[in-house]
C-alpha cells in the first residue's frame, strides 16, 4: 500500500504515540509498503529512509516545551502528489485535521487513530468547562473518518459513548529485545542508590507534565527512608518537581534513549506509574518486558496490562496509604522477582510485527469502508 501518516507529534519527540510509529512505519517499509510522513518540523526529513515532511510550527502556554504543527494547505499538495491509498490521521487536533479535510475532499480512504485523552486534561489544567466543547471539536474530525481506532477498550468505551464509532483497539507492541532484564547494570544500580545499603529503587519513565501526578510521589519519603527514585523524561513540570523533591533521594536523568534507556527501565526493584490521565501508558508494558513489577494508579487503560497480585501492585490515585500499602511488596523480594518474571512473560506476547499487522488490517479495512460508500453515494 501507499500509505500517508499524518501525525502531530514524531521523532525525535518522545511520547508513546511517537514510539508506535516509529517502531511500526519501519516494520511496514521492510515490507515494501510505501510510505510518507507528516509531521511538526522537528528537524529531521528522513526516518529509517521513510520521507518526513515537516510543517512549521507553534507553541501553547499550557505545552509550550511542545511544539505543534500549523495546519497548512501544503498538505493538500502533498496528498495530492504523493496519491495515497489511504490516510492515516493520528489524534487529529490541529495540523491533522487539514488532512482529514483533504483526504476527504479528494476522496481518499481514511483512518483516524485518537490516542491523547485531551478532555481529561482540563481536569488538570482547571478548566472543565470546557470539556463539552472540546468533545465536540473531537468528534467533528473523527467522524469523517472511514474508520476510528483507539488504543484500550477503556477508550474505545468513552468514544462511543460520545457518539464517536470506533471500530476497535491497536493491540501494544514491545520491543522485547531493547526492552529486557538482561539490561540491568549493578554500577547504574549502586549510583541511583547512592551507594547506601539496604535500599529499594522505584524508577518513572514518561513526560514530566501537570496531568502525570508525580508530586503524589513525594509522600514516599515522609514514610520510609529505604525508598530511592528515579525519574526518566522531561517537561514542563521538571523545575517544579525538582523543587518539590529537593532534600530527597531522588534523581532527574532527562530524556533518555538507546541502551542507556534500556538500562534504566532494567536497573530498578520496581516502576511506578501514578498518572491516570494515560490513554494507555506504554511505559508500563516496556517496564513488565525489562522484568519489573509496576506500581500503577488504578484506571481502565492500566488495568488493561497489569494484573494486579500477578504483573503488578495497584494503588488509588491520591490517596496517600493506599500508595504506601502498595509499597510494602518492596519488603517482600522473593515476591517481587516471581511478579517480575511473570511481568515479563506476559509482556512477550505483544510484540511489535503483531501491532503492525492489526494497523495494516484496520488499513485496508478503511479501504473496503471508503469503496462501499462510495459505491452508496453513486447509486
Amino acid at each position: 500500500m501507499r500509505i500517508m501518516i499524518v501525525t502531530e507529534t514524531f521523532v525525535p519527540a518522545t511520547d508513546g504515540i511517537c514510539t508506535r510509529l516509529a517502531n511500526m512505519i519501519k516494520i511496514m517499509k521492510k515490507q515494501e509498503h510505501e510510505l510518507l510522513i507528516i509531521s511538526p518540523d522537528l528537524g529531521i526529513d528522513d526516518y529509517c529512509g521513510i520521507p518526513v515532511i515537516g510543517m512549521d510550527t507553534i507553541s501553547f502556554p499550557l505545552y509550550g516545551s511542545r511544539p505543534w504543527g500549523m495546519p497548512s494547505r501544503k498538505i493538500k499538495q502533498i496528498m495530492t502528489e504523493f496519491n495515497p491509498d489511504v490516510v492515516h490521521a493520528v489524534n487529529p487536533f490541529l495540523m491533522v485535521t487539514f488532512a482529514v479535510h483533504y483526504a476527504k475532499k479528494l476522496n481518499i480512504p481514511l483512518l483516524a487513530s485518537y490516542h491523547t485523552h485531551l478532555p481529561d486534561y482540563l481536569d488538570h489544567y482547571r478548566m472543565p468547562l470546557l470539556k463539552p466543547i472540546l468533545w465536540e471539536y473531537i468528534a467533528h474530525w473523527h467522524r469523517m473518518a472511514d474508520v476510528n481506532i483507539t488504543v484500550s477498550e477503556t477508550l474505545r468505551n468513552e468514544l462511543l459513548v460520545q457518539e464517536i464509532p470506533t471500530l476497535g483497539v491497536l493491540p501494544r507492541g514491545i520491543d522485547l529485545e531493547a526492552r529486557h532484564p538482561n539490561f540491568f547494570d549493578e554500577k547504574l544500580y549502586q549510583s541511583l542508590t547512592f551507594n547506601l545499603d539496604n535500599q529499594h529503587l522505584l524508577v518513572y519513565v514518561g513526560r514530566l507534565a501537570q496531568e502525570k501526578g508525580l508530586e503524589q510521589l513525594r509522600v514516599i519519603f515522609e514514610h520510609r527512608t529505604d525508598i530511592c527514585l528515579v525519574i526518566v523524561g522531561d517537561g514542563p513540570e521538571r523545575e517544579n518537581l525538582e523543587t518539590l523533591f529537593e532534600g530527597t533521594k531522588t534523581s532527574f536523568v532527562g530524556f533518555q534513549h538507546g541502551e542507556a534507556l534500556s538500562k534504566y527501565f532494567a536497573t530498578a526493584d520496581g516502576f511506578i506509574f501514578p498518572s491516570i490521565s494515560e490513554t494507555f501508558g506504554l511505559s508500563i508494558s516496556e517496564a513488565m518486558a525489562s522484568g519489573l513489577p509496576v506500581f500503577a494508579a488504578e484506571n481502565g487503560p492500566t488495568l488493561e496490562q497489569i494484573k494486579p497480585g500477578e504483573t503488578g501492585f495497584i494503588f488509588e490515585a491520591d490517596n496517600e496509604m493506599s500508595l504506601m500499602k502498595s509499597l510494602d511488596y518492596l519488603d517482600h523480594p522473593i515476591l517481587l522477582k516471581k511478579i517480575g518474571l511473570q511481568a515479563r512473560r506476559e509482556a512477550e506476547q505483544f510484540s511489535w510485527e503483531r501491532a503492525t499487522r492489526s494497523l495494516l488490517d484496520y488499513y485496508e479495512t478503511a479501504i473496503l469502508v471508503h469503496e462501499k460508500v462510495s459505491e452508496q453515494k453513486a447509486y
